[in-house]
């Protein structure tokens, strides 16, 4: 038998699956030929997603702390236990001690009613920010008013695109083959990005600035356009602060910005010059904004973009996110606003930090916050001293060993949902391949069962196709996107296209006012930590929790960067936060000036880099600074 279904897994592509089911197991999983952007393949990850839906570590029955361990218990005895806490604590300090975390490790608009859930008991605290795209969400919001993409093919309009810090080849692979498809039509491809990485072969110029040397690089390109004079004309017709901008990018020579941006001036030129011969699409991958700068590093992109010309036109834009949830109707799920928000950036300090009242209890859905938030330590530390914690999850990540109860849940090919994607508009069902095990209940049927123990059943009365139609509204009907995939019809092919912006003057909102000085290392600590995605690993989701590996993390230097140092060698890397140990891998292509991890390590086997990462937050936005932590090298 085969089945489709939908990847809910946190990735832009949300790819179509086909499985088969052999006597009530999956035994092959690929991509639906049938889907517009799948086209029948799926990355490396998901590939070997079997691995991890029959890893043997998978949870199948509620965990209750008894002692210093994790012993399995009833759902009755998990659910009893945390409704009377809730109960309590909310009449003895009220709701807002409650903390209700989401996060998006398995996306899906039905995972909403958790919200619902916690919204209609309290309603009780949430996170603020977000550590994914928080910064650069904040950017677009602030120069266009709204935040979207022209259509994913409509690259095939572009003459030029720029990889700007993307790698497609990790964090969305299907935008491959339309890029491959626009070269063939002759479109030419620029990457730029601090890391050496495949991207850079598919490029006819590469350009490998220093960590945080995009918004110098990007106003020298300013710069050289307007001088040039291959800005767009109009542009003042739909821009506001056009002349600050201009005088902006003008108070540097183009030597000076190469000079903070660590390229050299002809590359400037040269990168603009192919800019300015349009359209130009850029592709603006998610770790620029994870800087301090990060914000604003993504509206001097918007800004460049706008000034040449390239919004609102065919094979142009801009495109840092696509609206996932914009086909959606979420107001069934309307509850009062919450009491408070507690940053997530800052996560671990804002728990244990936090007064009248203070945090009593945490619940955990699709997240794992201790090893994805700076300051893993910290974060670990806050969950497991309150007085409640869950955590809903599959296995036991690191989140889940600091919690007092863990409630286990379906995995991607045995969840019920609906998804959007944030990296096309296509829309998609998430179906039950196989029914769950026994002792595994899904985030919905967690939420119907406490809430008959809090005096919410009324709310939880309804089937999941009955939100299912809810939250697809007038979009499409449910029938359509089960029979196949439906693009979002409120999703234009080119954004902007009349050239009027939801902002307040109906203008862009170029920046004109930035530091670009990007952020340096020190001479005690002369790297800095980049922990970035891996194509086998989706953030601390492995193929199988085993095979984050055994022994010390990978690490990788220049050989410049670890003098007296050989491959394999087990060296310490500190930061002025933490400390671990790691295996160095030599890297001749890498800048001297960066240390490269994997993001997502788990913490339990010492291989997490966020120990090593203080808690701050972006300029705006509410996003994590991860890449701009100096570490050093010992023995």
């Amino acid at each position: 038998m085969r089945v489709r279904t939908t990847c809910n897994r946190d990735c832009p592509d949300a790819c179509g699956i086909v499985a088969t089911v052999e006597a009530g197991r999956v035994t092959k999983i690929q991509g639906d030929p049938d889907h517009p952007v799948t086209k029948g393949f799926l990355c490396y990850r998901t590939s070997r997603f079997l691995e991890r839906q029959y890893d043997p570590d998978r949870l199948t029955s509620p965990l209750m702390r008894r002692g210093d361990g994790l012993v399995p218990v009833s759902w009755d005895d998990a659910l009893d236990r945390i409704a009377e806490t809730m109960l309590r604590i909310k009449s003895e300090s009220g709701a807002a001690a409650i903390l209700h975390y989401r996060s998006g490790g398995s996306l899906g608009m039905v995972k909403f009613l958790s919200d619902r859930l916690f919204g209609l008991f309290g309603p009780t605290a949430v996170k603020s920010g977000d550590i994914c795209s928080g910064a650069g969400d904040a950017a677009q919001l602030t120069d266009f008013g709204d935040e979207d993409s022209n259509d994913l093919f409509d690259l095939l309009n572009a003459r030029t695109i720029v990889l700007w810090g993307k790698n497609p080849h990790v964090s969305s692979v299907h935008v491959l083959p339309v890029i491959q498809e626009a070269k063939a039509k002759g479109a030419r491809v620029i990457t730029i990005d601090p890391v050496r990485h495949r991207g850079a072969d598919l490029a006819e110029r590469y350009v490998q600035p220093r960590p945080g040397g995009d918004i110098a690089l990007a106003m020298g390109m300013v710069r050289r356009l307007f001088e040039t004079g291959r800005t767009d004309p109009a542009a003042r017709d739909y821009c506001d602060h056009h002349d600050a901008l201009r005088a902006a990018a003008l108070s540097r020579s183009i030597a000076e910005w190469a000079e903070l941006a660590d390229v050299s001036p002809g590359e400037i030129e040269a990168v603009a010059d192919l800019y300015a011969d349009g359209p130009s699409a850029i592709l603006v991958g998610w770790g620029m904004q994870r800087r301090t700068h990060g914000s604003a590093t993504v509206r001097v992109l918007d800004a460049l973009a706008a000034v040449s010309g390239n919004v609102g036109v065919e094979g142009g834009g801009v495109s840092f996110y696509f609206k996932r949830r914009g086909a959606f109707d979420v107001s069934s799920m309307a509850t009062a606003a919450p009491p408070r928000a507690l940053p997530e950036t800052l996560l671990g300090r804002a728990i244990l930090e936090a007064a009248d009242p203070p945090v009593r209890m945490v619940w955990v859905t699709a997240g794992n916050p201790v090893a994805m938030l700076p300051e893993s330590g910290t974060v670990k530390r806050a969950l497991e001293s309150r007085e409640l914690t869950v955590v809903a999850d599959a296995f036991l990540t690191d989140t889940a060993r600091a919690a007092h109860v863990v409630l286990p849940t379906p995995t991607m090919l045995e969840d019920d949902d609906l998804v959007g994607a944030y990296g096309h508009h296509w829309l998609g069902e998430v179906r039950p391949v196989v029914p769950p095990p026994e002792g595994v209940k899904s985030d919905y049927e967690i939420a119907r069962a406490l809430a008959s123990r809090l005096g919410l059943s009324a709310a939880f009365e309804d089937g999941i196709d009955t939100w299912k139609r809810r939250l697809l509204g007038d979009v499409a009907p449910l029938e359509a996107v089960r029979a196949g995939y439906v693009r979002n019809p409120r999703a234009p092919k080119v954004l902007f296209a009349d050239r009027v912006f939801p902002t307040a003057t109906g203008k862009v909102n170029l920046i004109h006012e930035f530091d670009p000085v990007p952020p340096r290392p020190t001479d005690e600590r002369p790297l800095l930590l980049m922990a970035i995605s891996t194509e086998k690993a989706q953030s601390s989701q492995w193929a199988r929790p085993r095979a984050a590996g055994d022994g010390p993390a990978e690490a990788v230097v220049h050989p410049d960067a670890a003098p007296g140092t050989r491959d394999g060698d087990v060296v310490t890397v500190e930061s002025e936060h933490g400390s671990m140990r790691v295996r160095l891998k030599l890297d001749a292509r890498q800048r001297q000036d960066v240390l490269l991890m994997a993001k997502g390590g788990w913490l339990a086997a010492g291989r997490c880099a966020n120990v090593l990462v203080a808690a701050r937050e972006t300029d705006a936005g509410g996003g994590a600074v991860f890449y701009d932590t100096p570490v050093r090298i010992v023995s």
